[in-house]
């Protein structure tokens, strides 16, 4: 009975150890983990000293983004970046988080020399973002464009006749929460909505044809929703000139005697580092080698959800949105 009872104790003993080795291990690698993200954000995340010219990346869906303002913000303040190259990537997002990040690339504008480079897509609000800039560069096979609106929102109607529900509601007047999936679109709502849309539509054209000295048969060439590739971008003056980096920077040494010598280096827009996805996926992969399973996979499955959260795009849209074959 004594050695068993010893037996026990040592046991316990060994498992309260491991706990603690294991619990240290996680602490240690969160601390590096979180070390790595400190030093990516855009604070701090210039490598080197001295001027330099700052490449800023937009990629994706946009939407709105206080950080990403926030963090433009700060680098018109700084002393050290001569200069600014924006690329893009996006085939839009949010026609709010467009104009937001608009004024905020507009703002910079003013305080730093700034060319855009399209490296992909810069269509619809990625196109509104482009347009802050005096000067447009895209590769030849890039694509531009896509002026317009959309709102769009499903309509459950024939289905839910189909399996026998019907959803009923009060409210306080015939357009509140209209349109509704649930019921068929009725003209007045449908007419609310159209004016949204045609508003939003006359706002996007007059940005066009103010920032690109367009007459109006040249907005109305490209106003019809099309995308163009840089070559027909060019042509219709959605593009000043066909390129890439090495382009933006011999135009900012030409066009604002910045310094084509200056290094040319990445200022990240990041800022939330619960919004760095490969520090969920490390903290996850940390738990799980030292035997924390069920901690990893509710950090993998919080990791997602916020993903899911962020392409989540609600209300009136400037995305491009190719029709699926």
């Amino acid at each position: 009975m004594s050695l068993d009872a010893d037996y026990i104790v040592d046991r316990r003993r060994m498992r309260r150890k491991l706990t603690f080795w294991r619990v240290t291990a996680v602490v240690l690698a969160i601390i590096a983990v979180v070390g790595v993200g400190l030093l990516t954000r855009s604070g701090s995340r210039i490598a080197g000293t001295g001027a330099y010219v700052a490449r800023i990346k937009i990629q994706g869906l946009i939407r709105n983004d206080d950080d990403r303002v926030e963090a433009l913000e700060r680098l018109g303040r700084s002393s050290i970046a001569r200069a600014v190259i924006v690329h893009l990537d996006s085939p839009g997002g949010t026609t709010a988080g467009s104009e937001q990040l608009y004024d905020a690339l507009v703002r910079l504008k003013a305080k730093k020399p700034m060319v855009v480079v399209v490296d992909g897509l810069a269509a619809s609000g990625g196109y509104i973002a482009a347009m802050s800039s005096d000067h447009i560069i895209a590769r030849s096979a890039s694509l531009v464009g896509s002026i317009g609106v959309l709102f769009q929102y499903p309509n459950v109607t024939e289905l839910l006749k189909t399996i026998g529900v019907k959803v009923e509601e009060i409210k306080s007047s015939p357009l509140k929460a209209a349109p509704n999936g649930f019921e068929p679109t009725s003209p007045e709502a449908r007419a609310a909505i159209e004016s949204i849309v045609s508003d939003s539509y006359a706002w996007f054209k007059d940005i066009v044809k103010a920032r690109r000295h367009l007459d109006d048969a040249g907005l109305e060439r490209v106003a019809d929703g099309r995308v163009f590739t840089g070559r027909q971008g060019l042509e219709v003056k959605l593009v000043d000139q066909l390129g890439d980096e090495t382009d933006a920077v011999a135009w900012l040494a030409k066009e604002k005697s910045i310094d084509a010598t200056l290094p040319v280096r990445e200022y990240k827009l990041d800022q939330r580092l619960g919004d760095l996805s490969f520090i969920h996926l490390a903290t996850a992969a940390t738990l799980e080698a030292v035997g924390l399973n069920s901690w990893a996979r509710h950090l993998r499955e919080w990791g997602t959800i916020q993903t899911i959260e962020r392409l989540n795009l609600d209300g009136l849209l400037a995305l491009w949105h190719p029709a699926a074959n």
